[in-house]
């Protein structure tokens, strides 16, 4: 004589899954406060009909060229000149930039030594650090060209 047996399903029953899903958003819905979005608080300046006039910064832009060929402010300079042409700019406005620009086909070896002449300037009497700034070259083509 066989015996049967009841057999488990295979199954996993998730008929209730659904409502038991529903009611955990209803229930979050309900004990969520609600919040009215406010905008960004800022404060506009009051009308004023003597604005102050801002001058334009003019910055010394020192271009590189195959060769080590030094164009500074649209002079042919030397390596060791630079430092003397940018005392006085930089007496009147210390935080002037100094922009390095080296032509794509100059060697690396002469952006950099054009960048270390430029560090040394405290030791040629500069009172602060010169405020270097070297573009890169998605730079360059969006502004100069």
């Amino acid at each position: 004589m066989r015996i049967e047996r009841d057999r488990p399903d295979d199954e996993i029953p998730t008929s209730s899954m659904a409502d038991i899903a529903f009611l955990l958003i209803v229930f979050f819905m309900v004990t969520t406060t609600f919040t009215a979005t406010r905008g960004l608080d800022f404060a506009l300046p009051e009308d004023d009909d003597n604005p102050p006039v801002i001058e334009k910064e003019e910055s010394v832009l020192i271009e590189i060229f195959p060769g080590g060929n030094l164009v500074v402010d649209q002079n042919p300079m030397k390596l060791g000149e630079i430092i003397e042409y940018l005392k006085p700019k930089l007496e009147r406005n210390p935080k002037k930039p100094v922009i390095i620009r080296p032509d794509v086909a100059t060697e690396y070896r002469h952006m950099v030594e054009v960048y270390d002449e430029l560090r040394q300037g405290e030791e040629h009497g500069l009172s602060e650090p010169i405020n270097i700034s070297v573009p890169t070259q998605r730079e360059i083509q969006s502004f100069w060209y």
